[in-house]
């Protein structure tokens, strides 16, 4: 019996020896680590295929199959915002982000945070990669500074090289600005062109190349010359696609367009909740947001509307799916190079939809909307084209997010929860344990930079760079959760808190605590909301968990005293205030 058991013991451990090992991922000491840090612009929960859109992006399936996405991720409800935590790790009021540069509320300006622009407290990851040796390129849109407004361009930040625009967003196919310039007397009978620049100098854009090709290459050229130099690189590609003015090839807006005219606004929203539903991406039990009384229905619009507002998101479609070709380039690239093994890819969008309109007294901004139809051409067969200017507008964004609440410029899921991939370092070619999950751990912007730090081993100094002051981050590292070493990023006790015109949230755990201004459409009062459950924000739940709701209010207001935020009048409109 006892040589039996000896026999079956030995089996079982040569067969152990035997069994395939999965490959760790690789470890900077071996190779230094590359970084390539991809920002969507304006881009809902719901758009990308593999968040249950319709618009088929194999590459962002790449990058899923190979990593992690998660579900549970927050960003701001605007593009410069999220920037300013995006590569410091800091609350947007720490570091001059308290207001966004496009609506400023009057009484805050002047005082310390709501600059609307990356102030010198601020600590770029960048800049402690560029004292590693790395290569820091910027392509695309920067937008914390650098204009007349203040501030600094990226070379002040720690890049080595930059090319794009200073600006929000601007013309998808050559020099021209997406808005014009209100300070001039005759902004309503003229164009205006865009500031461009390459590494620091005035750049000269040359007309009818496509803004994702235009940056893709670019971004391309500048990996390839930190190769040739031996020199690992730190990437950060800031897409305009898929903020307005909605642009795209035409061979790509066409194969979207029946689509959306035979689905319409409420078709769309329906088809894209019960994908994400389907595919784990929003709970089993969620309900779509409310009805919205700011949203059109589809079947009171005749039939040149229809058509016309079909082949508009069939253009925004059109974007996304170039931004994903592009992604598909990069890849490539990284592959044949042989750098795509010791590279961490992160993918986040910045906030969810832009659901302004122009015409709209309430969402929008009537002196744009008069300049477009001065300046542009609003023919159905301009859509796309350099010459004409359009944005989704408020029903479509409404969609777009697949059943959560409110869009671009709102505190409600729909603003602020947006796509986010990671792909840790070796995971592209390896059996990496966590490929292909989806994850609804609570994830801040906040901790995308403390997460790239710590796979490239770079320790952030605290609050004292260079014998100056600096703001410490707040954000959490996720490495831990990634390498399968812990089951959280967050725990209930890591809350975070974000204002924004006078609009509050706080997160701890699966409970989101948030207030809207009446001027926002909101009613004025804090409710509380179980956002794994309930994404849509459609039961709130103050009156059942009352300790827990007293406990995250006493949270914000002392958020609230430690930051000084400035008060905001309750019938003020952020929108309004963007025409001025």
């Amino acid at each position: 019996m006892k040589h039996f058991i000896y026999a079956i013991m030995a089996m079982l451990f040569f067969a152990s020896c035997n069994q395939p090992k999965k490959k760790e991922v690789t470890s900077q000491k071996e190779k230094p680590l590359n970084v390539l840090l991809l920002v969507g612009d304006d881009i809902a929960f719901g758009d990308l295929g593999i968040y249950g859109s319709e618009i088929k992006t194999p590459n962002f399936s790449r990058l899923a199959n190979a990593g992690v996405r998660f579900s549970n991720f927050h960003a701001s409800p605007v593009c410069s915002v999220t920037r300013s935590m995006l590569l410091t790790g800091c609350n947007n009021i720490e570091v001059g982000l308290g207001s966004f540069d496009y609506s400023f509320y009057p009484p805050s300006k002047g005082k310390p945070g709501y600059e609307g622009y990356l102030t010198d407290n601020a600590l770029t990851i960048t800049q402690l990669f560029k004292d590693e040796g790395y290569e820091v390129m910027k392509v695309g849109k920067w937008h914390l500074g650098g204009e007349a407004a203040g501030g600094h361009g990226p070379l002040h930040w720690g890049f080595t090289k930059e090319f794009g625009i200073l600006s929000g967003g601007s013309n998808h196919w050559n020099n021209l600005r997406m808005t014009p310039d209100f300070s001039d007397p005759d902004y309503k009978n003229k164009k205006f062109e865009e500031h461009w620049t390459l590494n620091g100098e005035k750049y000269n854009r040359p007309e009818g190349i496509y803004s994702g090709e235009l940056y893709t290459n670019q971004m391309i050229e500048f990996i390839k010359e930190a190769n040739a130099k031996k020199k690992p690189w730190f990437s950060y590609m800031a897409f305009t696609t898929a903020h307005f003015p909605i642009q795209a090839p035409p061979e790509l807006i066409e194969k979207h367009y029946q689509f959306y005219l035979e689905k319409g606004y409420e078709g769309l929203k329906q088809f894209r909740y019960e994908r994400l539903k389907n595919n784990g991406l929003i709970s089993e039990i969620a309900n779509p947001s409310p009805e919205n009384d700011l949203v059109k229905k589809w079947d009171d619009l005749s039939k040149e509307e229809k058509e016309y507002q079909a082949k508009v998101f069939a253009t925004y479609a059109a974007e996304i799916e170039d931004q994903d070709n592009r992604i598909g380039q990069m890849l490539d690239y990284l592959k044949a190079s042989n750098q795509l093994e010791n590279t961490l890819i992160v993918y986040v969008s910045d906030n969810g939809p832009e659901g302004m309109e122009a015409e709209n007294p309430k969402t929008g901004n009537q002196d744009f909307g008069e300049w477009i139809a001065n300046n542009y051409d609003t023919s159905f067969e301009a859509i796309g084209t350099a010459n004409s200017s359009n944005y989704i507008g408020t029903s479509w964004a409404n969609a777009a997010t697949g059943g959560l609440s409110w869009w671009k410029w709102f505190i409600g899921e729909g603003g602020v929860r947006v796509p986010m991939v990671i792909v840790p370092p070796g995971a592209m070619n390896s059996d990496y344990s966590r490929a292909g999950e989806i994850s609804n751990v609570v994830m801040s912007v906040k901790d995308i930079p403390m997460t790239i730090l710590d796979y490239a081993g770079i320790n952030h100094p605290g609050s004292q760079y260079n014998e100056k002051a600096v703001v410490q981050p707040s954000g959490i590292s996720a490495r831990p959760f990634l390498d399968g070493k812990a089951n959280h990023v967050r725990t209930d006790k890591d809350w975070y808190a974000f204002e924004l015109f006078g609009n509050g949230y706080l997160m701890k755990g699966n409970y989101k605590l948030m207030k809207v201004r009446k001027g926002m459409f909101g009613d004025g009062e804090w409710h509380l909301y179980n956002v794994v459950n309930d994404p849509s924000e459609s039961n709130p739940l103050e009156e059942d968990q009352t300790e827990i709701y007293n406990e995250m209010l006493a949270l914000y207001k002392g958020y609230e005293d430690q930051h000084k935020l400035v008060k905001v009048d309750e019938d003020w409109s952020a929108f309004k205030a963007a025409s001025e």
